[in-house]
């Protein structure tokens, strides 16, 4: 890669694996040169994949097989912006219907650990409102939620109905 910055995330053997399903998933995502170990190393052997090269959604990563040593946690994350309901839904249930975990507020985890925010535009626009009770109302809705529905945001951020009587 030539990235200056790159983001390195530590796996247990099957950063592959997870760059492929990232690549598969997310726009401007794809797989690059996968190095193997040129010797024996703690937690593997001579010609195992040592590092993978991925780009996410245009950010340029490494899978490190590092072992069981290190684990993902919510310190870290990839924050996805979305357009609408269609691509929050497609990028949510791909995360977590293979083999991941739902978390709250548009967060989820991925099968190897590493969370996700998948967070659409709507949201992100309505919390920054300039109207602090309607980013209140946006924000209190929202975190009632799992994953996001924009209807829901929408609907609060429009306010509260007319009253009845």
């Amino acid at each position: 890669m030539t990235a200056r910055n790159t983001i390195c995330l530590w796996y247990d053997g099957d950063a592959v694996d997870a760059a492929n399903f990232y690549a598969r998933t997310f726009p401007d995502s794809a797989v690059g040169a996968i190095l193997r170990a040129p010797g024996d190393y703690p937690d593997g052997s001579q010609g195992d994949v040592l590092v993978v090269e991925f780009t996410v959604a245009g950010i340029p990563c490494i899978g490190l097989n590092g072992g069981p040593h290190f684990k993902h946690s919510e310190a870290f994350s990839f924050q996805i912006a979305t357009d609408d309901q269609a691509e929050t839904d497609r990028l949510w249930n791909a995360i977590v219907d293979n083999g991941g975990q739902e978390s709250e507020c548009g967060w989820c985890k991925d099968r190897w650990g590493l969370s996700w925010q998948i967070t659409p535009r709507v949201l992100t626009a309505a919390i920054a409102d300039p109207d602090r009770a309607t980013a209140k109302r946006v924000f209190d809705a929202m975190m009632t939620m799992r994953k996001i529905d924009i209807a829901a945001i929408e609907a609060a951020r429009s306010g509260p109905g007319p009253s009845a009587g």
